[in-house]
């Protein structure tokens, strides 16, 4: 086989990919290079908590990297998650998430307030 037709190939695997990437959201990764935009982002989650005690009793599921190294954080607090089932901290594997990339603390996020903005 030639070079030419070898590269062809390289080009048509590499855009079929970033096709497929692309209609399956954001990575956790590329989140932080949309921040104010409504997005979707998909990654494994990485690890959760329920935060009983604090304000507002947020749910953190970090997709990517564990606390406190996340890359990218859904947050959902205590007003919305009755509407879970079942609970948010006993999630796990790859899920979608969409809403507004927000930046808190330098790291991207997504508050969530109702199931339909998650895909697992």
């Amino acid at each position: 086989m030639r070079l030419p037709a070898i590269l062809s190939y390289i080009a048509i695997a590499v855009l079929a990919y970033a096709c497929t990437a692309s209609a399956s959201g954001l990575t956790p990764t590329q989140a932080a290079g949309h921040i104010g935009e409504t997005a979707t982002v998909c990654g494994v989650v990485a690890g959760a908590h329920y935060a009983e005690s604090s304000n507002g009793q947020p749910t953190f599921i970090n997709l990517g990297r564990p606390y406190p190294g996340q890359i990218f954080t859904i947050v959902i607090f205590g007003d919305y998650r009755g509407r879970f089932s079942p609970p948010p901290e006993t999630w796990t594997g790859r899920l979608c998430v969409t809403g507004k990339i927000t930046s808190y603390h330098g790291r991207a996020e997504i508050k969530v307030f109702k199931p339909a903005q998650i895909k697992r």
